[in-house]
């Protein structure tokens, strides 16, 4: 079943499993192209109904509220990127000897002969971001591109629509790298790599192995962090293309084969003739939005993947300088009283929120959600000098709360019992009552938000809002 050939796919039984972001756009596709489209999923709520019947119009079967059983005939199980490896679902596709792609899968297995080739970018924080200043830089060489993948843009619109690309941004989540073993990437980075879904991968060991699936086959050049060894480790165990190099990225002095930072200036000594006594400016820090320190990582991760594709200084610079932020993303809120509010809601786990805490010298730390598994002991000791102060909310607060007990005693900590929506206007107020001139009032939660919040941008705007009536 691979081109783009509808002959392939005439007559086939494709199940989809999980309506949704993905799931809906595949069971399109497929049924366009003449398969005999299933549709299971666990849920039966209202959405789903709504979706349901939505394809249901189209001639698409629809099974609401099973999505264990494989339906019969089956013979690909195309799957939404969150779905569980240990699913029946899968084990009952297993035992019958059918393959499962993720949509991922599906759009690389669908693009046409002269398809754009993909720059690919995972890790555990800073995707998103990167994926973003890629195509920022990638647009202002003059090339057709986009931001696709874990992103906004779904992959298979962009490869089966009728816009050509140069050249695809493409975000991948550790889940979709999972389900996508085919997908060969022009160039791919890694960002880092830190604990987090474990519970869907069952360990540190499978997380990382599905994240480095994205070096596989690379053409040009496998990006790492230098200052994150695991990175480095999936680059030598990938098997790439004959010429491939590896090329780091450092926040320190680069070597040849890198990129890093020199006297205020982001610079390449990779893509340089004579890397070993040459470097090209790239762009200044000052360019960066927000010049935090995993921010410029991200910047000179996206410059490596574009300086791999062949594109000139010159874009590098005035694509970051173009680009800004989503938001929730270190979002400056206001200063009231001579208290910076910054809005990082988006950093749902330890290792954004390490990122987003090292970004300020004194800081009231508004932290807490669902924990999903983590631990707050490394991310508290490495914080703990930083800390005026923490407003801790949310399902899981007491686990950060012991673990500041243990690593910053002397750190005055507010435990806010409440889960209603109006527990942020009042962890703000907790907060500007810790805070002196010159703090920071960071909420950057390192856990998730659906404890309280639909989702990381309700608990920012939420936040912002709090921000404002302060300042009213």
């Amino acid at each position: 079943m691979g081109g783009r050939q509808v002959t392939d796919w005439q007559g086939k039984h494709v199940t989809v499993a999980g309506l949704g972001v993905s799931g809906v756009p595949a069971a399109k596709v497929l049924h366009g192209l003449g398969a005999h489209v299933t549709v299971v999923n666990d849920g039966d709520d209202e959405r789903a109904r709504a979706q349901a019947a939505e394809l249901e119009a189209l001639g698409i079967t629809v099974r609401l509220g099973d999505g264990d059983t494989l339906p019969e005939a089956t013979e690909l199980i195309v799957t939404a990127p969150g779905w569980k490896p240990d699913k029946p679902l899968f084990a009952a596709a297993e035992r019958a000897g059918v393959p499962v792609w993720g949509d991922v899968e599906l759009a690389w297995r669908l693009r046409g002969p002269d398809a754009a080739p993909w720059l690919a970018v995972t890790g555990t924080n800073g995707k998103t971001t990167t994926v973003q200043m890629l195509a920022s830089i990638l647009t202002a060489a003059g090339l057709r591109t986009a931001a696709v993948g874990n992103i906004g843009v779904s992959l298979l619109d962009a490869v089966t629509g009728e816009e050509h690309y140069d050249v695809l941004a493409v975000e991948l989540s550790s889940y979709q790298l999972h389900w996508a073993p085919s997908v060969r990437a022009h160039s791919a980075a890694v960002l880092n790599l830190a604990p987090d879904h474990l519970d869907w991968h069952g360990s540190m060991e499978a997380y990382a192995r599905d994240k480095g699936r994205i070096y596989e086959g690379n053409r040009v050049a496998c990006v790492y962090n230098v200052a994150d060894k695991a990175t480095e480790d999936l680059v030598r165990e990938a098997d790439v293309e004959e010429g491939c190099r590896a090329v780091g990225f450092t926040l320190g002095t680069p070597g040849p084969s890198q990129l890093g930072v020199v006297e205020g200036l982001l610079v390449d000594r990779a893509f340089v003739e004579d890397r070993h006594r040459n470097a090209q400016e790239l762009a200044e820090v000052s360019d960066v939005h927000p010049p935090a320190p995993h921010n410029i990582a991200n910047a000179l991760a996206a410059a490596a993947l574009a300086r791999a594709f062949g594109v000139p200084a010159t874009a590098v610079r005035d694509g970051l300088r173009a680009f800004r932020p989503d938001a929730h993303r270190i979002a400056h809120v206001a200063d009231v009283d001579g208290v910076a509010y910054v809005d990082d809601s988006k950093a749902t786990n330890t290792h954004a929120a390490e990122a987003s805490l090292a970004a300020y010298e004194s800081v009231v730390w508004i932290a807490g959600g669902l924990a999903k598994g983590a631990t707050f002991d490394e991310l508290v000791a490495g914080a703990a000098k930083r800390l005026r102060g923490a407003v801790l909310i949310g399902a899981d607060r007491a686990l950060i709360r012991e673990a500041l007990a243990r690593h910053a005693p002397e750190v005055p900590v507010v435990d806010l019992d409440r889960t209603d929506t109006g527990a942020m206007l009042q962890a703000v107020q907790e907060a500007r009552r810790l805070a002196r001139p010159g703090d920071t009032v960071l909420l950057a939660p390192a856990c998730a938000s659906m404890d309280m919040f639909a989702n990381y941008n309700k608990r920012g705007d939420a936040f912002a809002q709090a921000v404002r009536e302060l300042g009213a």
